[in-house]
């Protein structure tokens, strides 16, 4: 054996009670379970759980992952794999247009990092990307908004057959690259600009491949139901599986409103429909500032919304859809700008928005909060994040609750303030959720957050704790594991995750950091 951990309590990821047991591990693989001989390095598990590395289902770290591959944000949290290529929109398939206007769309999520290698443009050379050494283990989706912007560019029109034809191609090809999947943006342009029938087309071509449909929903506020009745809709007719990410339901009108999703979900099921979700254990929403923006603003590309929103009848135009209406970037209701707070800009002259409301800058410079909005769109050149105070506890608490749910972070790792899921998703499941309040059990919510999602992912090796499975493992403290990541202070590591193997390689070990990239990308097999 390589490495000898012994004395842990096995929680293997089935859901199944833990059990006392050594573990084994020789050349990246779980070799032997039980009674195990001493290695060439022996952990002591005394009092710690031992389990599958996490799996985030919802990650955005499509660009850090590669400009700071140590990764330390996901990794101390136990996770060792992470689905990527989220929301419709990410930096592959691309051509040279289409990757310049992403740097900018994507910015708040990602930074646009001085001197970065932006040198690949296919799925596969994104793939090889991240097998050139990552700290934990990544997979991709295809990100359907991407795909329609090199088909179809930003016109808020259906695609023509010719448009349809060269996206069913996009995905094919994505797909034989090592993408595991489609993912939509549906709040998001140009993505949001699809039609029902055209996610069908597209969603058929990924199923018949193995993939499975990870959509943002058109609506998390008004009308959150019925969206999410189309996504489960385009599963049926389509026959690809649907994964509903961040499932959430937001904004005052949906309070207590979990379980006519939960029941949509479980009709699906019965009907055969392949469903799963995952969600966030935390209240507030993130996203780029100019998402709020109604679709029709946006409309040709990001020099397009910035000249809109310098004319000052098209200012009107949108002040009126945000605060009157509800605009569709902003899940149809009328914007309480008390609920927007700034977590990100570009510039160093905007650093001091940084954790205040628009309501409350607005009212320090004197000025309308729409009006004070449409400056720093323009001033961060549509760079600014921002968190959405808009959750309901209740509704997290009864929709993690259910059979087919999965831990996904949502995380955005730019920013002076990301919000804290990034660094505290994993252990705030347990702590919070499993330890303070008992929503789940121990062994459930492991489960919630491994063996679970590997078997979306179909994965043949990985999320359970087995002999011959890879050994991405996590070494918790069921008594002290904790998110420390605050919205004052969100970049802290995890408490009480000492030991973390990617591939059968320590990554943290003691609680530190080695230094090791054993994470490569997983592709889907064959």
């Amino acid at each position: 054996m390589d490495i000898t951990i012994r004395g842990g309590t096995v929680v293997d990821g089935t859901g199944a009670p833990g059990f006392q047991a050594d573990v084994g591990i020789r050349d990246g693989l779980i070799e032997e379970i039980g009674t195990v001989p001493t290695a060439t390095r022996v952990i002591d598990a005394a009092g710690l759980v031992l389990a599958p590395g996490f799996i985030d289902m919802h990650a955005h770290s499509d660009i850090q992952i590669l400009a700071n591959p140590d990764h330390l944000a996901k990794v101390a949290q136990g996770v060792t794999l992470e689905v990527l290529g989220q929301d419709g929109l990410s930096y592959a398939p691309v051509d040279d247009t289409t990757l310049e206007t992403l740097r900018t769309q994507l910015a708040g999520w990602n930074d646009d990092p001085p001197g970065f290698d932006w040198s690949w443009r296919t799925v596969g050379g994104y793939l090889d990307r991240l097998d050139g050494g990552i700290a934990v283990n990544a997979a991709y989706l295809l990100p359907q908004g991407t795909i329609r912007m090199l088909a179809v560019g930003w016109a808020d029109r259906p695609a023509t057959e010719s448009e349809m034809d060269t996206m069913r191609a996009l995905v094919a090809t994505g797909m034989a690259e090592g993408a595991l999947g489609l993912s939509s943006g549906l709040t998001y342009t140009p993505g949001m600009y699809a039609g029902t029938e055209e996610l069908v087309e597209l969603c058929t071509v990924a199923g018949n491949l193995g993939g499975y449909y990870s959509p943002h929903h058109r609506s998390y506020g008004a009308g959150a139901i019925d969206a999410y009745a189309e996504m489960i809709e385009v599963s049926r007719r389509s026959g690809c599986p649907v994964h509903l990410t961040h499932a959430t339901l937001n904004f005052p009108v949906n309070t207590g409103r979990a379980g006519e999703l939960l029941s949509l979900v479980d009709k699906g099921i019965a009907d055969g429909v392949d469903i799963s979700l995952d969600t966030y254990p935390y209240l507030p929403a993130s996203t780029y500032l100019s998402a709020l923006l109604p679709s029709w603003a946006s409309e040709g590309g990001p020099a397009a919304t910035l000249a809109r929103l310098s004319d000052v009848d098209l200012r009107e135009r949108i002040r009126v859809d945000l605060e009157l209406h509800g605009s569709d970037g902003l899940n149809g209701v009328p914007v309480d700008w008390s609920w927007v707070e700034i977590n990100g800009v570009r510039l160093p002259e905007s650093a001091g928005l940084v954790g205040q409301t628009i309501a409350e800058s607005a009212r320090r410079a004197g000025r309308p909060p729409i009006e004070f909005f449409f400056d720093t769109l323009i001033a961060e050149r549509l760079g600014t994040t921002c968190l959405m105070h808009v959750g309901n506890e209740e509704n997290v608490q009864a929709i993690m609750r259910h059979r087919v749910h999965t831990g996904g972070s949502d995380g955005l790792l730019a920013g002076a303030r990301p919000h804290p899921r990034a660094w505290g998703t994993f252990p705030r499941y347990l702590a919070r959720y499993v330890r303070e309040l008992g929503v789940l059990g121990l062994e459930e919510c492991v489960a919630h957050l491994t063996g679970r999602p590997a078997k979306r992912l179909k994965l043949p090796d990985r999320g359970f704790l087995r002999e011959g499975y890879r050994a991405d493992l996590v070494l918790f403290d069921p008594a002290t594991v904790a998110d420390r990541a605050t919205f004052d202070n969100p970049k802290q590591p995890a408490a009480g995750i000492p030991y973390v193997l990617v591939n059968g390689t320590p990554v943290i070990d003691d609680g530190r950091h080695t230094g090791a990239l054993p994470g490569r990308a997983i592709r889907r097999a064959s």
